[in-house]
C-alpha cells in the first residue's frame, strides 16, 4: 500500500503542472480510472489535455469544428463526457477509439458550463447567462434530452451531487450563493434551500468528497472553500493563482484534489483527509 500521499500535510497546495500548456480557458478536469486527468483547452482553445499522474502533459484529442469544452466527468461506462458550450451539446467520447459523438444538444441553452453526474448516469448542467446576470439548470436524460429545471436563476456554475444520490448543489458566480436541492433517482429536484453565501469573490467548479463535503473555487480570491453538508466553512486552502475556475479529486487513494489556474494557466493540487465522491 502507497503511503506516502498520506503522509504529505493535507490542505498545502502546490503546482502540479507549471509549464503554462493551457489556455486562460482551462477547466473541466476529471480523472479516470488509471488516475489521469483530463483538462480543456490545452496548448489552444478547442483541445482536451491529458495530464499523467506524474504531471506529464500532452494533447488528448482536438474538439469539432465550433466545439469548446467546459466541465468534464465520466459515467459509469468510462465514457468521457464535456460541456461543450460553443456548441450546445454534451459531447461523448469512446476512450478507446477517441471517437467524439454529440450525446445531447439543445439550441436554447445559453451555454452548457459545467457538468453533475449521478451513479445512475443521470447527467446535470449548469448553464449561465453572463451577459444577464442570469442562468439555469438542466437535466441531460440518458437519451440525451435535455430537460429545463429552473430559470431566472443567478448565474449558475458549478454543480455537483452528493455521494448519497439524493442532494443537487448548484451555486451562482456572481450572486456568490450555494444552493441545495433534494433529488430522487429520476433526477428530479425540489426543497430548494441556501446552503451558504459568500461576502466577497466569485465561484466556479466545484466537487464532493465522499463524506459529502463540498471542495467549491473561489474565483478572484485564490482559495478553495471546503464546505461541511450543512453549509459551515470547514477550511480555505490558498493556491498559487487568483482565478481558480475548477477542481477535481485523483490520486492513488483518491485523496489528491486537482485544481485549474486560469490567471496561469497551469494546476495546483493539494491533498485532502477523504477521497473524492467518484474515487472507485
Amino acid at each position: 500500500m502507497n503511503h506516502s500521499e498520506n503522509e504529505k500535510a493535507p490542505y498545502a497546495s502546490f503546482h502540479f503542472t507549471t509549464g503554462g500548456e493551457f489556455t486562460s480557458g482551462i477547466e473541466g478536469p476529471a480523472v479516470d480510472k488509471e488516475g489521469n486527468l483530463y483538462v480543456v483547452n490545452v496548448f489552444k482553445e478547442g483541445t482536451i489535455g491529458k495530464v499523467t499522474p506524474s504531471g506529464e502533459v500532452s494533447q488528448f484529442i482536438t474538439l469539432p469544428e465550433g466545439s469548446t469544452g467546459n466541465g468534464i466527468r465520466f459515467n459509469s461506462k468510462e465514457e468521457m463526457l464535456i460541456a461543450d458550450y460553443t456548441g450546445h451539446n454534451v459531447l461523448q467520447v469512446n476512450m478507446e477509439t477517441k471517437e467524439i459523438s454529440v450525446f445531447a444538444h439543445d439550441p436554447s441553452l445559453n451555454q452548457p458550463n459545467d457538468l453533475a453526474i449521478m451513479d445512475n448516469d443521470i447527467l446535470f448542467a449548469s448553464d449561465p447567462d453572463w451577459k444577464n446576470g442570469k442562468g439555469q439548470i438542466w437535466r441531460v436524460e440518458r437519451n440525451g434530452t435535455f430537460v429545463l429545471l429552473e430559470t431566472d436563476m443567478g448565474t449558475t456554475n458549478g454543480i455537483e451531487v452528493s455521494p448519497d444520490n439524493k442532494t443537487l448543489y448548484v451555486n451562482e458566480s456572481l450572486q456568490r450563493n450555494v444552493w441545495a436541492y433534494d433529488l430522487n433517482e429520476s433526477g428530479e429536484i425540489s426543497n430548494k434551500r441556501l446552503l451558504i453565501q459568500f461576502e466577497d469573490f466569485g465561484m466556479d467548479g466545484m466537487r464532493a468528497d465522499v463524506d459529502g463535503n463540498l471542495y467549491i473555487t473561489r474565483h478572484g480570491k485564490g482559495t478553495v472553500a471546503k464546505i461541511s453538508p450543512e453549509g459551515e466553512l470547514l477550511e480555505e486552502i490558498a493556491l498559487s493563482g487568483k482565478l481558480p475556475s475548477n477542481i477535481a479529486f485523483g490520486g492513488s487513494d483518491g485523496k489528491t484534489a486537482y485544481v485549474t489556474l486560469q490567471d496561469n494557466g497551469n494546476i495546483d493540487a493539494f491533498y485532502v483527509e477523504s477521497p473524492g465522491r467518484e474515487f472507485r
